[in-house]
């Protein structure tokens, strides 16, 4: 069972989450809804951007797209470079302050939501000189290293979390560097400022901009000065090896030109971004070779935000489980659905609905579920993989005993040996797909 210090932060955990829904929900912005939106809460914990290896990650904010609030958070591990690069940026932290401050990050702060700050963002989007951010630059010319892309999607019922969260700061730097993989955390819009389908469809575009900024790279490399491409005029400068268009703006994202590989791409979603993850992966496989040079590759699905019409064995036995419980994930549903739409059996909700669309379950990628002992929502998660199983998807199940849901990704529960357990776990399944000779010992 789970400790007590466990099951009474669930208690305190509950009481105020379901505060918190219900006040979202009567103040509802259904008759003007914000089509910037927002991706983090003025409430939220977060954790500051840091651009310097001070802990064997480095990590910076871009704001992807100019018209929402959308987000990612770049977690480049210290692996990807090569050992003078280390020394040289080891030699620049020290002579340096961490940052304490996500207000000095080079992107307005993610929580920002009045017009006169959005149409600044706007204004600004694209910049990203890591002269003015003072981070690590890759060196123009040089061979990098390589390493796979994850794309990671935060939990918090459609409503809370974000990208720049403590918690998600924290794991998703855990997942960097124990997969060894540049880690792309999502910082989708959230409910019920833009319900369904914002999230999703904030998931496939940050996807499609991994392939713009992979085609984008190879530009850079292939063409030389004032060469047009798509009607757009480029100029290379040698000035951290940017890419920038005729407005001055850049293009090129220099830590993802230097070090992904989006060929070998994976999903990773926590909670309610376990569904974005697998609507995502099914986007990718619709696209196919229209997606490339990117290719997802297996996804990973962490105690997904499943639910249906016809209660499971584990919704009927752990209703009242703890933390995301029965009744307070139903209102996070109501917070996210359209009210026309509002359904358990809608395609967000269950991805085993009879009106799922989409590719058949045979042409996804290979997917690892996640599942906890006392989370009432494992029987679904369990259920989908098993019908992955039977066309012949690799699709395991990892079951943690005396576990809660997001027993691995919620703050108090970071630290726990069976959170750091589940990350290697992660890690050694994900190799599989990542790694250049397909074993995860050979990576």
């Amino acid at each position: 069972m789970p400790s007590v210090a466990v099951k009474l932060y669930s208690v305190f955990f509950k009481l105020l989450l379901k505060h918190r829904l219900q006040n979202l929900i009567s103040a509802s912005p259904d008759a003007s809804p914000d089509p910037f939106g927002v991706s983090t809460r003025p409430d939220e914990s977060v954790a500051a951007a840091n651009p310097s290896f001070s802990d064997g990650v480095a990590t910076k904010d871009i704001h992807v797209d100019p018209m929402t609030s959308l987000a990612v958070r770049i977690f480049l591990p210290e692996s990807a470079l090569s050992p003078s690069e280390r020394d040289d940026s080891r030699s620049h932290h020290h002579h340096r302050q961490p940052r304490s401050d996500r207000r000095h990050s080079h992107v307005t702060p993610l929580n920002q939501t009045s017009p006169e700050r959005s149409e600044s963002r706007r204004r600004s989007y694209g910049c990203t000189s890591e002269e003015s951010y003072g981070g690590y630059a890759p060196s123009p010319g040089r061979s990098s290293r390589k390493l796979p892309v994850m794309l990671q999607f935060h939990g918090g019922g459609w409503v809370a979390g974000g990208c720049d969260s403590a918690a998600n700061d924290f794991f998703c730097r855990r997942i960097a560097k124990v997969c060894d993989v540049i880690v792309l955390a999502v910082g989708y819009r959230l409910a019920p400022e833009n319900r369904y389908p914002a999230a999703f469809e904030d998931g496939v575009k940050v996807l499609n901009w991994l392939g713009k900024q992979a085609n984008l790279a190879d530009c850079c490399k292939s063409l030389g000065n004032n060469r047009l491409v798509h009607g757009v005029e480029l100029k290379k400068l040698n000035v951290q090896g940017h890419v920038v268009d005729a407005f001055g703006a850049s293009m090129v994202e220099p830590w993802l030109a230097a070090h992904a590989d989006p060929s070998r791409c994976v999903l990773l979603g926590v909670s309610c971004g376990g569904n974005i993850a697998d609507y995502v992966a099914r986007k990718a496989v619709e696209a196919g070779k229209l997606l490339e040079p990117v290719k997802v590759v297996a996804q990973v699905l962490m105690y997904p935000f499943f639910t249906g019409n016809n209660p499971t064995q584990s919704e009927i036995k752990l209703a009242n489980s703890y933390f995301y419980d029965k009744s307070v994930s139903a209102l996070a549903w109501k917070l996210f659905l359209p009210e026309k739409e509002f359904d358990f059996d809608h395609p967000a909700a269950n991805p085993l609905a009879h009106n799922r669309s989409g590719p058949p379950l045979k042409l996804m990628p290979p997917t690892l579920t996640v599942v906890a002992e006392h989370d009432w929502m494992r029987d679904r998660a369990i259920a989908y993989a098993e019908e992955l199983r039977k066309v012949n998807v690799d699709s395991p199940v990892l079951e943690y005993k005396d576990a809660v849901h997001e027993f691995a990704t919620l703050d108090m529960l970071l630290k726990t040996p069976q959170a750091q357990a589940c990350a290697e776990d992660i890690a050694i399944w994900v190799k599989k797909y990542i790694s250049l000779r397909g074993h995860e010992f050979s990576y």
